[in-house]
């Protein structure tokens, strides 16, 4: 799964990268453990323009009656994405780029789970495969934006810390993921692939990243004492 991300840049610095053609959010405070229901930026198209946007982490479909089912939806799963009701709409044509500084996966180790910090190697925005929707609240009337990051089977260098790992999109594939008119399940499905390991570098960080009110650059720091010494605090 994939319950804890990076975004520290400001909008600019995504839309530079995802090559957006407008930007429709204010700047958010840089967060080094972006948490569940916590808001994101997110890459979407409309009416053939890409889009930086901000939207809250965890899909609520349109027939959610409330809230609450926000939480159990930061994820969705690339083999059921198609056919399960809370996702299938929003697959049809409400994909979206969900950029990531970096993710953080927890290894378990004798004494507990270790958190490791993953990233791009060349230092680049990793392009997380997600969906979005729009929500609107039965008792206010206030319409929300949600979207869920996609997981997919693990590459060799994150499988040895978990069983599964965000779907990360080559450049290659943007222009078709995001193409709200592309209906090609087949295809889409093709492009859900592990992303290649070498591409990408990890390393065990502080377990200081477990709490989410610690939101920090040091979060991302290589770990420096003995991992036993963390997992005792």
């Amino acid at each position: 799964m994939c319950g804890r991300f990076v975004q520290s840049q400001p909008p600019d610095w995504y839309a530079r990268f995802f090559s957006v053609d407008s930007i429709l959010t204010e700047a958010l405070e840089p967060s080094y453990n972006v948490a569940p229901t916590d808001p994101v930026y997110a890459v979407v198209q409309h009416d053939s323009e890409r889009r930086l946007a901000t939207f809250r982490w965890g899909l609520l479909p349109f027939w959610a009656k409330d809230r609450s089912m926000a939480a159990r939806n930061i994820n969705a799963r690339a083999e059921t994405v198609a056919d399960k009701a809370a996702f299938r709409e929003s697959f049809a044509g409400r994909r979206c780029i969900i950029p990531a500084d970096g993710f953080y996966e927890w290894q378990v180790v004798a004494k507990g789970k270790l958190p490791h910090y993953i990233y791009g190697r060349d230092g680049g925005a990793l392009a997380l495969a997600g969906l979005w929707a729009s929500w609107r609240d039965p008792g206010t009337q206030e319409r929300v934006r949600t979207c869920t990051i996609i997981t997919g089977e693990p590459n060799e260098l994150v499988a040895p810390l978990h069983d599964r790992m965000p779907v990360v999109l080559p450049q290659g594939a943007w222009d078709e993921w995001l193409d709200p008119g592309n209906d090609d399940t087949d295809g889409l499905m093709r492009l859900m692939q592990p992303y290649p390991a070498p591409q990408m570098v990890e390393h065990p960080v502080s377990t200081l990243v477990n709490k989410v009110a610690n939101n920090v650059p040091e979060l991302i720091d290589p770990l420096t004492t003995p991992a036993a010494d963390q997992l005792s605090l």
